[in-house]
């Protein structure tokens, strides 16, 4: 689903943080891609406080502070933290999906309908679904807890998109139930920890082989 999006991207990645000239703020525009109802425009900030919507057949990369993010078509995010500054606290996936890596050590919070998730530098994955959300924790460590019933969660540790999660809305039987790994990819995931200076850690631990 990415990949196209990214075809020839990561030549122009490498050559920028060659040249030291990786900024914060927008970086890659597709489509119809609003920032506070203002259409967005590459250098452009995302600071807490601003809503990002991506309209049909529309994505968007930024960078905020120490984070990195990519938002799919069909999207709602909405930044948290201190009004008008860089730091976020946290997300709110409204609808949508957002793949996200956040730096080491810092708490971060995103909340989707059907669910929380307390992260600490980490690569994510979020689709929010009309009946479901979807949680893949690319790397890191998180903890889910459903918003439907507060009193399930559960607490992941992964290397390699090893415990993708469904988090079900209301009726449902089951509330986390295991999922596949879809619609994200290591490419992806290079890429955004590329424009904040990283590498995603399956690269140097050896748990990179599926090539997802």
């Amino acid at each position: 689903m990415g990949g196209v999006f990214l075809a020839g991207q990561m030549g122009w990645l490498r050559v920028a943080l060659a040249a030291g000239s990786v900024q914060k703020g927008v970086h890659q525009l597709k489509g119809d891609v609003r920032i506070n109802d203002a259409p967005a425009r590459e250098g452009m900030d995302v600071k807490a406080g601003d809503v990002v919507v991506t309209g049909a057949a529309s994505s968007v990369v930024f960078v905020t502070y120490k984070d990195a993010f990519l938002v799919r078509a069909d999207s709602r995010i909405e930044a948290i933290g201190r009004s008008g500054e860089p730091f976020l606290t946290g997300l709110r996936v409204v609808t949508g999906a957002l793949l996200s890596v956040f730096s080491p050590g810092e708490r971060k919070t995103i909340h989707i309908p059907t669910a929380t998730v307390g992260i600490r530098g980490t690569g994510i994955y979020i689709e929010v679904e009309p009946s479901r959300g979807y949680v893949c924790l690319c790397y890191g460590k998180a903890e889910i807890t459903s918003t439907i019933d507060p009193t399930v969660r559960e607490s992941l540790q992964t290397q390699y998109h090893d415990q993708p999660r469904y988090v079900m809305g209301e009726g449902a039987a089951e509330i986390l139930v295991h999922a596949p790994v879809i619609n994200h990819t290591d490419a992806e995931l290079t890429m955004l920890e590329g424009l904040t200076g990283r590498r995603p850690p399956f690269l140097d631990s050896g748990g990179y082989s599926s090539g997802y």
